[in-house]
């Protein structure tokens, strides 16, 4: 038995190598709670269904991404130059996950397809950040002012760019002409926004 506390972080971080190890078929709590050196109803002290742990496991993931671009949405400077960055963080993060795990990435694409309310909340946090950069974008007279709102543009923006950020399409991200692709998309939408 291990004698280090057991938090919902190391449960989590356990599921996370007990599902990069055996995939979401097969991995089960009992597994993560042999990883740990706990019984399996320890691990249901915290989380009380298989579902629950694998959506928050979901969740921390996605969270990671948010955490990630939230500087960049919230910095200072030129907003062309600020969503410039941000959706090329987000390529650049998408992509880096994808090659650098692919088990684990495959395994999350499984549970992201279980947890639509997760995955839902998140793109909601992507958009907000994203509004948010194209509304100091029409404040500085760089964008023009939505006919429809900030927050549905910043929609419009993100499912323009769905090829380079959803996980459905990670197959394409490794495409030699990948970058220009997405480099034109980018360009495009600038366009679009400019006042």
């Amino acid at each position: 038995m291990s004698t280090e506390a057991l938090t919902p972080d190391r449960i989590l971080e356990a599921t996370e190598e007990v599902l990069r190890r055996y995939g979401p078929g097969k991995a089960t709590v009992v597994d993560v709670a042999r990883a740990l050196g706990v019984s399996h109803g320890s691990v249901y002290r915290h989380f009380r269904t298989k579902a629950a742990l694998r959506e928050a496991v979901t969740e921390r993931w996605l969270e990671q991404a948010v955490t990630e671009l939230a500087p960049l949405a919230e910095g200072p400077g030129p907003a062309a130059e600020r969503l410039t960055t941000w959706l090329s963080a987000l390529f650049a993060a998408k992509r880096r996950k994808a090659g650098g795990d692919p088990e684990l990435f495959a395994t999350y694409e499984v549970l992201i397809g279980e947890s639509s309310a997760v995955v839902a909340e998140h793109v909601d946090h992507l958009v907000g950040q994203l509004a948010r950069i194209i509304e100091d974008g029409h404040r500085q007279g760089e964008f023009a002012a939505p006919e429809t709102g900030f927050t549905m543009i910043a929609r419009a923006v993100f499912d323009a760019t769905d090829r380079f950020h959803d996980p459905v399409h990670a197959a394409e991200w490794s495409a030699p002409d990948i970058d220009d692709a997405f480099a034109a998309v980018l360009a495009l939408v600038l366009r679009g926004l400019r006042a």
